[in-house]
């Protein structure tokens, strides 16, 4: 059993995340941090007997104190940041493991490269309240280039539904350094737009 590292996700509204990043800026600056929390998430999964891809939430204060949330016996929509970092495949390793395959490497095999950001774009009308904003996509302008991945299932002339959770896809990034990653990602966010809509594309701009 092994872990992958953090994923900070401070940036939430209405107890929603809305944006996600690996490493954490707060545990990169304690790297004693990230062995702890680790290992604290492994005696969690192996107490409970759990076999397979999990997700352990603790919340964290400003002297690298941490506190067990609980834990999601599952990937989490966020799952890209750890994938870019890492660079395996979270999705297949999961399915293999499920049909009685092993790990392909232990946890000094482990090492985080560079900085990934996950934005979730929204079909929210900012100026009223993030109230959703379902309709038809006349127009549809993609990110795309070196390091930018968009999860996304939307098209052109989809209509966007009242009835589900209003997230049209996940916008991320990869680069060496996070402060390169921020630059690649606001350069993402100027080449996505969204027409027929309103979304939450300008929150992040901000």
């Amino acid at each position: 059993m092994v872990h992958l590292g953090e994923r900070d996700c401070s940036v939430q509204r209405r107890h929603q995340k809305v944006i996600e990043e690996s490493p954490s800026p707060l545990v990169a600056r304690r790297p004693e941090m990230r062995e702890r929390m680790g290992e604290a998430a492994i005696k969690a999964a192996r107490a409970a007997g759990y076999y397979n891809a999990g997700t352990v939430e603790f919340l964290a204060d400003n002297a690298g104190n941490f506190y067990f949330l609980e834990m999601n016996t599952r990937l989490q929509v966020e799952h890209p940041v750890t994938e870019l970092v890492t660079g395996w495949d979270l999705v297949r390793l999961q399915i293999e493991i499920a049909a009685g395959g092993r790990l392909p490497f232990t946890q000094d095999q482990i090492v985080l490269r560079g900085a990934a950001i996950e934005c979730r774009i929204y079909a929210e009308d900012l100026a009223n309240n993030f109230f959703p904003s379902p309709g038809k996509i006349t127009q549809l302008a993609e990110p795309s280039g070196p390091g930018v991945r968009l999860d996304s299932g939307i098209f052109e002339g989809w209509s966007v539904p009242l009835e589900y959770d209003p997230m049209l896809s996940k916008l991320i990034v990869w680069a060496d350094t996070r402060e390169h990653a921020i630059e690649r990602m606001l350069r993402a966010l100027g080449e996505y737009y969204v027409g027929g809509i309103r979304s939450n594309i300008p929150l992040f701009k901000l």
